[in-house]
């Protein structure tokens, strides 16, 4: 069983920059898909970034691609996700989610496809 816990959530100002992480036990993210996902107020869940195991190839949704950035350190179990340039848009409710058997191939990575997920980090974007 995988145990995924986000943290790194908060405030910050349009056009500053975040840094969310996703901490994992009970297995190895190097051994997983992991994916970030989000969802605001009143809207369904998003699928924004996945990050492949072994091969540690990405794959972005069109509305952060060239912003946010999905990284995995192998040492410490974690996979991060550098987001800047935020926008007011971005607000939402951050989560990270992986599987081992998955491999992301599409820009938006479906929840459907992952078995493990964290309780979300609260990201609000406004001056």
């Amino acid at each position: 069983q995988t145990h995924l816990v986000e943290s790194g959530g908060g405030l910050v100002q349009p056009g500053g920059s975040l840094r969310l992480s996703c901490a994992a036990s009970g297995s190895t993210l190097d051994y997983h898909a992991t994916g970030w996902f989000r969802q605001a107020p009143g809207k369904e869940r998003e699928g924004i970034a996945c990050i492949n195991r072994s091969d540690g190839s990405t794959v972005y949704a069109a509305s952060v691609k060239g912003r946010f950035t999905v990284s995995r350190d192998n040492a410490k179990n974690t996979v991060d996700l550098q987001m800047n340039s935020l926008k007011a848009e971005d607000t939402a409710v951050y989560y990270c989610a992986a599987d081992p058997d998955l491999y992301c191939s599409d820009s938006e990575p479906q929840s459907r496809d992952f078995r493990s997920w964290g309780q979300g980090t609260q990201v609000t974007v406004s001056s």
